[in-house]
């Protein structure tokens, strides 16, 4: 099995500089870097050490994670950010689990062996809801083994997966939608334990109340939609990013 690295990006040199070096790329197949719409020396970085980077039209990660998998030669593909939240020594653990038949490999930071960037605070603010939104998922849909880190966006997925998935959520829902439709679709989901830190920069990926009710959505649209979505052919994709669900997210 042939695993492409996805490295995700927008404005993340101080990340970059601080991790790059730490990547082993000798563990994978293919590597190139998907960004969105960087101005602070990201571009410049990648071009000075050879890496492809492939721009997008639309800004979001989830359209990030479609230009990847159009992008990609790999068999599976790891998505990793380089903002200091995700292991680079992790990398090499997700191929072995693709290879025995995982659909999607999740690092979780959920477990007693994993570790959430706010375990060491008395709040655990997102910690607690992240979770919450993972048992509501399990409950309502899953019939396998729990699944305890449903949103983390650190994970592999093989392109049969995505192809079955046809995941069309917009920003940081993509990975919620992903764990979800693969709940339904009764897709192999495997995890193991990540330590997660806080972001190099000390910034944060993505605001609270935007992010929890862009989850909100996503959890009732995909009540809405149950299994009977498909996948869109590219003249459909090319109408829904100018739309972005116009009617459904803003009503």
């Amino acid at each position: 099995m042939k695993v492409s690295l996805v490295i995700l990006t927008l404005n993340e040199i101080v990340g970059l500089n601080s991790i790059f070096d730490k990547i082993p790329f000798d563990s994978v197949d293919e590597v190139f870097a998907v960004d969105g719409g960087s101005t602070d020396g990201t571009l410049a970085f990648f071009q000075e050490r050879k890496i492809t980077v492939y721009s997008q039209e639309v800004r979001g990660r989830g359209e990030a994670f479609r230009v990847a998998f159009r992008k990609a030669k790999g068999d599976a593909l790891i998505l990793f950010s380089p903002d200091g939240n995700e292991d680079p020594l992790d990398i090499p653990k997700f191929k072995p689990f693709l290879e025995s038949g995982a659909d999607i490999v999740i690092a979780t930071r959920m477990t007693r062996e994993g570790h959430n960037e706010e375990d060491d605070q008395f709040f655990k603010w997102r910690k607690w809801v992240n979770n919450a939104f993972t048992l509501i998922a399990n409950i309502i849909w899953n019939r396998g083994k729990f699944v305890t880190d449903t949103i983390n966006g650190y994970r592999a997925i093989t392109k049969k997966a995505w192809d079955i998935l046809a995941l069309d959520g917009p920003g940081y829902t993509i990975e919620y939608q992903g764990s979800i439709r693969a709940f339904k679709k009764k897709l192999n989901i495997v995890e193991f334990p990540t330590f997660e830190s806080v972001r190099i920069d000390n910034g944060f990926g993505s605001p609270s109340l935007a992010t929890g009710m862009a989850f909100i959505k996503i959890f009732l649209y995909e009540l809405k939609v149950g299994k009977n979505w498909r996948a869109l052919s590219e003249s459909e994709a090319d109408v829904q990013k100018k739309s972005l669900f116009r009617t459904f997210w803003n009503g």
